[in-house]
């Protein structure tokens, strides 16, 4: 089963280049090759259905106002950067694509239900025999 993709259009996604931050040397001083995605999920163009369930994701990610912010620093270079946090929005939104599947409630069967009343008969009567012994 192939998940509908619903591919986040570039023009709708904010890119703030910053400095990285830890070691790095000199360079890290330097060069703003760290990347701040911003994506304003309530303006965006995916289905609303979509929306409400990447709103609805716990993820520290998504601030209040339904902008996810997404930080990419593991590339020295800018643009393996933007790729890598474009791609990471991409995972986000592909895991709320497809609705969860509708819980349907079911009750056990009939012969699950004999064969646990057998199963704690069985193990009453075990129970009752270490009992002391009448003669």
């Amino acid at each position: 089963m192939t998940t509908p993709r619903h591919t986040v259009l570039e023009s709708e996604v904010e890119f703030t280049a910053i400095r990285a931050q830890g070691a790095g040397g000199q360079n890290v001083n330097k060069v703003s090759s760290a990347v701040h995605l911003r994506f304003d999920v309530p303006a965006s163009s995916l289905p609303d259905d979509v929306k409400q369930r990447l709103l609805a994701l716990s993820d520290q990610r998504i601030t209040d106002e339904g902008v996810v912010v997404i930080k990419a620093q593991t590339s020295r270079s800018q643009e393996a950067n933007r790729a890598d946090a474009l791609a990471r929005l991409q995972e986000l939104v592909d895991s709320v694509a497809t609705p969860p599947r509708v819980r349907r409630a079911t009750k056990p069967t009939f012969g699950s239900k004999q064969r646990r009343l057998e199963g704690k008969s069985q193990r009453s009567q075990v129970k009752a025999a270490r009992g002391k012994v009448n003669e």
